[in-house]
């Protein structure tokens, strides 16, 4: 159990950047996005074909992420010179990007457990520290912290710049678009531009994901981002129902711990007797279900609560009020 709760955090750090770039196009921009189903492989993708024609891991991460950024982009063109449907354009690069992807990868597998990746470098790094002994989790000795301690300083670096992008002047007019863009464009802001912008981050981090999913895993295939953008609405949901979004920080934070949770849920639904691992997509789709109806089960109940409260004080004060009455008419006598 400890391994693969140890295993579901580790996966979830990384998923968390994914879930991040979903964050940025499903409530900041208000864009569904299915892009990310595509983008997320492109990712991996790009990093396996330049990790094994020999170029260092860290550029060729760093290229996936121009790639993600070049597919969101192209999203957004569709969207706003082509003038098509938000969810279409987002079907249709996800398509488009399935052919580009087995170009990219000239097969559909990759391996990588023999080239030197960032995960492996990563491990060698903090292997060299001589700490991993040192801890334990739950009792359980893992073969190394460092995957899981150095992705998830990675995870919050990104949302902190996140938090400080959105607060800059052109991080306010992307979430200006996403909440209201007649108001913005009335301000002679390029709403267009925007959400190109706005859409290319959020696809480089599904690749930026994507990539490191690829070295972790020591593959990259070409299916493997079916169903990102339900992990990713997922890792979302749980966030916000569990930790909050009232303010973007909260709601970055919540994105990062969703992703966590989203993954350990699932480890623990697969150790169930009668699901196997075939039923992953099922699970997800019940805990989406599950994130969507709680919260609003829980406002109902909080609002009954409200009721009643207001109600008890109103009898309350007709009580207090007939007393002063009475209290008055005594007083008279």
């Amino acid at each position: 159990m400890g391994t693969a709760i140890f295993g579901s955090i580790e996966a979830g750090a990384i998923y968390a950047l994914m879930a991040l770039g979903v964050y940025l196009s499903f409530r900041i921009l208000d864009f569904p996005d299915l892009t990310v189903d595509g983008s997320f492989v492109t990712g991996g993708a790009v990093a396996a074909v330049l990790i094994v024609g020999g170029t260092d891991p860290f550029v060729a991460t760093v290229a996936a992420m121009g790639a993600g950024f070049l597919a969101g982009c192209v999203t957004g063109l569709l969207h706003t010179k082509g003038k098509i449907n938000p969810l279409l354009s987002g079907i249709l690069m996800m398509i488009a990007l399935y052919s580009i992807n087995l170009r990219i990868m000239g097969k559909s597998n990759i391996p990588l457990l023999s080239e030197e990746t960032v995960i492996s470098k990563l491990t060698a790094f903090w292997q060299g520290l001589g700490i991993d002994q040192a801890l334990t989790f739950f009792g359980f000795v893992p073969k190394t912290w460092g995957i899981l301690i150095l992705m998830l300083i990675l995870a919050f670096i990104v949302k902190i710049l996140i938090d400080w992008f959105l607060k800059t002047d052109l991080g306010l007019a992307i979430r200006a678009t996403g909440n209201n863009e007649t108001m913005i464009r009335s301000f002679s802001a390029d709403t267009d531009t925007l959400k190109i912008l706005g859409l290319g981050l959020a696809n480089a981090l599904v690749a930026l994901s994507g990539s490191l999913i690829a070295q972790y895993n020591g593959f990259s295939d070409v299916g493997m981002g079916i169903g990102m953008i339900v992990i990713g609405l997922a890792s979302v949901i749980i966030g916000e129902a569990i930790f909050g979004a009232k303010t973007i920080i909260r709601a970055t934070l919540a994105v990062v711990g969703g992703a966590i949770l989203y993954r350990i849920i699932v480890t623990l639904a697969l150790r169930v007797e009668f699901l196997e691992t075939g039923d992953m997509k099922l699970i997800t789709a019940l805990i989406v279900v599950f994130a969507l109806i709680l919260p609003k089960v829980l406002d109902k109940q909080r609002e009954r609560q409200r009721k009643k409260k207001r109600m008890l004080q109103a009898r309350k004060n007709e009580y207090d009020k007939r007393g002063e009455n009475l209290a008055s008419i005594k007083t008279d006598s």
